[in-house]
């Protein structure tokens, strides 16, 4: 497989393992650089996620969790969980990310299409890509199965 870099924004992503054709997991190294507060808090439809750091620091949240992650540490994402992660530090956070199953470079090209193209992204265009493969924005969350409403 072709590991060759995708930057999409201020993040340097490189797939290690692409399962999205056969529906597996999947595995991407990815760069964050400092003062870095990308991607906008989400949740994935299908896909769960762990993060787990490899140098530097970076401060992921899961829905009302937030833990600074250093070197060896890991956070997982259940489907559904809205979450967010940002590098408040000085020097890169590198990390890698399994999902499973897989969401695919493809993904990460077709976004940063959107991202890179110049000026501020299309809203409307970001929203459809992320759409497309399952990500969601908070305030277009419908509720968890596991949650329970207060009486």
């Amino acid at each position: 497989m072709k590991t060759s870099s995708i930057r999409v924004g201020q993040l340097e992503i490189r797939y290690l393992v692409n399962g999205a054709e056969e529906g597996t997991l999947g595995v991407f190294e990815m760069v964050v650089p400092p003062n870095a507060h990308v991607p906008p808090p989400h949740s994935h439809t299908h896909n769960e996620e762990c993060v787990y750091v490899l140098e530097g620091v970076l401060r992921y949240r899961v829905d009302d969790v937030t833990r600074d992650l250093g070197p060896g540490d890991f956070m997982s994402t259940p489907r559904g969980a809205v979450h967010h992660f940002m590098n408040a530090g000085r020097s890169p956070a590198r990390v890698l990310v399994i999902l499973t199953p897989d969401i695919g470079a493809q993904y990460f090209h077709d976004v940063a299409a959107v991202v890179n193209a110049g000026g501020p992204p299309d809203r409307a265009k970001l929203l459809a890509v992320m759409a497309q493969y399952g990500l969601v924005l908070p305030h277009e969350q419908p509720p968890r199965a596991d949650s329970t409403a207060p009486a």
